[in-house]
């Protein structure tokens, strides 16, 4: 550690967000350029140099946090870059886009703030593209082994380039124009601008891993003929079959998926549509769901200039401090939290009421009433306790011309046919099994990322995608260099 008393003397700062009045005129990252490498040394500073760097086991990526907190105190960013990308392939990825469980295991956060770890990531990834400290890594020779990475999210992308650089030969399928799965078309522009993906898109390609776009396993090209033409077949298609919501009024237009709505807003900054079919603008929004995705919704709809914005969350609301007793250090804690979007629409009054939060927290929908035309107009709720049972009396009415449901999802989507073409066995959960290797039961096909675990974080994905990596290079060849993080039977801590 660069300063003993760093910890003691220097207090946490973020990095800063942009004007609220200023970011929602535009597709930006909603934090302040600039402002976060003048702050980012001291911050890395804090790192106490514990003795045992809980924030480790609270990363599924491994990350040596002390280690590149250090490097950056001392200014030392090249190093620190190969400290930071010798464990993860992609930091600017959950640099901007994870919520920090190791924050969450860091020593000093037992009493103190924690050390700013996701900040100090996200500046160092930025650092290492502008002083051109990750140059594609090309293998020595290739192995003459051919993979199929099936889906090109974090876990798909995160695979492809380790195997490409373990020196096989790999080709990327996926079934939408661009390639990026979730991080292109469900992620919005202003928690990650698109130039992040493409860069490393395109550093995958001078490093030799081949992309297939609009290509849909199972509906273009047969899943048996994918796995008679390679040596291995990755399957990281992500947890795409979303849950759904059956009360009376479903069935009313104005109502979809977030995973409907998130991806045309996309496609506007893209320039693809000039407005979305599904725009939010002038209109009562309810968004069902309290998690990350709804308040991607919460945002997307704030800049598209609805007239109100509703988020229920059917928890109670958390208490602004850990919880000791049932959350203790070093467990992810449910806590109060206020993204970007939810002071978004606090600031701007599109929240239910002045100066209030978007979300209404311990809300259950009960149903859904419209107009003579057909079309959704009011979502009727009721206030329930901690066992999710209705509280009497607390029925009450939201308007709404446009409902977004943002309930998670439940595994992979079986609309492709990849699962029956292939046979691969299903949990009862609906996600494919696999073994303490990542194979499933077919031979030559293994499972990884949400569509074997289940939804979970970006973090989880990438370490996934390492991870099944090294089980196919050692299927491929007898033994692996590549590192494995984590085992299938990981899990993760409830985030």
């Amino acid at each position: 550690m660069a300063d003993p008393k760093g910890f003691m003397t220097t207090p946490r700062r973020d990095w800063p967000y942009r004007p609220v009045h200023e970011r929602v005129r535009d597709w930006d990252e909603v934090h302040a350029p600039g402002a976060l490498l003048p702050i980012i040394g001291k911050q890395a500073d804090r790192c106490m140099d514990c003795g045992i760097p809980f924030c480790h086991d609270a990363c599924p990526l491994g990350n040596l946090i002390p280690e590149w907190n250090d490097l950056v105190a001392r200014s030392d960013w090249r190093a620190a870059s190969d400290r930071l990308h010798a464990t993860n392939n992609f930091p600017e990825f959950t640099g901007r886009l994870c919520p920090a469980p190791c924050e969450a295991g860091c020593v000093l956060a037992i009493n103190q703030p924690a050390v700013t770890i996701k900040n100090v990531e996200c500046a160092i990834a930025d650092r290492a593209w502008e002083e051109d400290f990750v140059p594609p890594r090309p293998p020595e020779r290739l192995s003459g082994r051919t993979v199929a990475v099936v889906g090109s999210g974090p876990t798909g992308l995160a695979a492809a380039q380790q195997l490409t650089r373990a020196g096989h030969t790999v080709a990327v399928h996926e079934k939408d124009d661009r390639i990026g799965g979730l991080l292109r078309y469900g992620i919005p522009e202003f928690k990650m601008e698109k130039r992040h993906l493409e860069r490393r898109i395109d550093q995958m390609r001078a490093e030799g891993t081949r992309f297939r776009t609009s290509t849909a396993v199972g509906r273009d090209i047969g899943a048996a003929e994918l796995r008679t033409r390679y040596d291995a077949v990755v399957i990281a298609t992500g947890a795409t079959a979303w849950r759904e919501l059956p009360v009376p009024g479903r069935e009313l237009a104005g109502i979809h998926q977030a995973m409907e709505y998130l991806p045309l807003a996309n496609r506007v900054c893209a320039g693809d549509l000039a407005v979305s079919p599904l725009s939010a603008a002038g209109k009562h929004v309810v968004i069902v769901g309290g998690g990350d995705t709804g308040a991607d919704c919460l945002g997307t709809a704030v800049r598209e200039g609805a007239a109100s914005v509703t988020q229920l969350d059917i928890h109670i609301q958390p208490g602004a401090e850990r919880d000791e007793a049932a959350e203790p250090w070093p467990t992810y804690p449910r806590i109060y939290r206020l993204s970007a979007a939810h002071e978004e629409a606090r600031e701007l009054g599109t929240a239910p009421a002045a100066d209030a939060d978007a979300r209404l927290f311990a809300a259950s929908t009960l149903r859904f009433t419209g107009d003579a035309a057909g079309h959704v107009r009011a979502l009727h709720l009721v206030e329930v306790d901690a066992g999710r049972r209705p509280v009497t009396g607390t029925g009450r009415t939201l308007p709404a011309d446009l409902v977004l449901l943002a309930l998670g999802f439940s595994g992979p989507d079986r609309e492709d046919g990849i699962v029956e073409q292939l046979g691969l066995a299903l949990e009862p959960r609906g996600t494919i099994t696999r073994d303490r290797g990542f194979a499933t039961n077919v031979p030559g096909v293994f499972a990884a990322g949400d569509a074997a675990r289940g939804q979970s974080l970006v973090v989880w994905a990438i370490a996934e995608g390492r991870a099944v990596a090294a089980a196919v290079d050692r299927h491929l060849t007898g033994s692996s260099r590549l590192p494995a993080p984590i085992s299938p039977y990981d899990r993760p801590m409830t985030v």
